[in-house]
């Protein structure tokens, strides 16, 4: 279990690192833009993504 909880952190980076490295100016603005909206908004693309991201691994499994 450690060693895939390990695999699934590194997976986690790379894929953040995806966008500021391919496009710097795109994920920039897209920065910008979060910057400025409410928290309540933040969480609630928040908890799209933890809902999304769940059925995948759902969909995988």
């Amino acid at each position: 279990m450690p060693d895939a909880l390990w695999a699934a952190l590194a997976l986690v980076l790379v894929l953040e690192g995806l966008l500021p490295f391919a496009a710097p100016g795109a994920w920039r603005r897209a920065f910008a833009q979060m910057i400025q909206m409410r928290d309540g908004q933040i969480r609630f693309c928040g908890l799209v993504c933890i809902c999304l991201g769940g059925l995948l691994l759902l969909w995988l499994d």
